[in-house]
């Protein structure tokens, strides 16, 4: 399903899709001294860190072509079946992209296979319920996310001895993934910006329709300003996020 998806959602991605330095900063701590690492469900390669062997594996050509000149090397594959030898690597990276895999157990026995350390990151789905967003106009979003994306507890269970951070959003956040805009309610207003983020991509256009149409009455009326506005004041924001790391 990932590679149909992102066929039809990753004309433009990069637009909006651009890796935070923040977020990054947090993932290049967790790869530690790793010097070969391999992306899985790389993308259009935001958060691959440079000045390091590194091979990306992804299998969306559309996503493929996304990935400016001169990156590392790129594999079309799936996370179920990565093509290397047991520990070719120090270090296998996922990326918000565990909830589009097929198999995210098969996936994530393959990266163990491949490489000694693995960092995910990823969401807690019992988490996004609790995002203004998916609470107050698309509900729908939290019971797509909780039948196609692990529980953190499940991942854990799966990979054994792990470490789990939570990774507080920045408001100004550049990587326009769901809630990346839980400061600035009114970027969901714009279907480029939604486009961008499978979420959305995935309901029923109706569906979305009526929550937009909620959305754009609630900051007109101010109802989400004396709902929501005391987030404004806030520089970062503990969502969903969670960054699991093997050691």
């Amino acid at each position: 399903m990932s590679e149909v998806l992102y066929d039809q959602i990753g004309r433009e991605y990069t637009s909006t899709r651009r890796p935070d330095p923040r977020i990054g900063a947090a993932i290049l701590t967790a790869l530690g001294s790793a010097r070969s690492v391999v992306n899985v469900g790389a993308g259009a390669g935001a958060y691959e860190p440079a000045g390091r062997s590194l091979v990306a594996v992804e299998p969306s050509r559309q996503m493929i072509g996304q990935r400016p000149g001169g990156t590392s090397p790129v594999v079309q594959a799936a996370a179920e079946a990565l093509p290397f030898e047991a520990g070719s690597f120090d270090a296998a990276l996922a990326v918000l992209t565990l909830h589009h895999w097929s198999d995210w157990r098969s996936g994530l026995r393959e990266m163990r296979r491949v490489a000694s350390r693995l960092v995910i990151f990823t969401f807690e789905p019992s988490a996004c319920a609790r995002f203004w967003l998916t609470e107050a106009y698309f509900p729908a979003i939290v019971e797509l996310d909780r039948s196609r994306c692990p529980m953190i507890a499940d991942i854990a269970r799966e990979l054994g001895t792990c470490r789990v951070e939570h990774i507080a959003i920045p408001h100004d956040c550049a990587d326009g993934f769901l809630a990346a805009f839980w400061r600035r309610p009114e970027a969901y207003l714009d279907p480029g910006v939604r486009a961008r983020m499978s979420g959305f991509a995935l309901l029923d256009p109706d569906v979305v329709a009526r929550g937009v149409a909620r959305l754009r009455s609630d900051l007109e009326s101010g109802a989400w300003e004396r709902r929501f506005g005391h987030l404004r004041s806030l520089e970062a924001l503990d969502l969903c996020y969670r960054l699991v790391v093997t050691n």
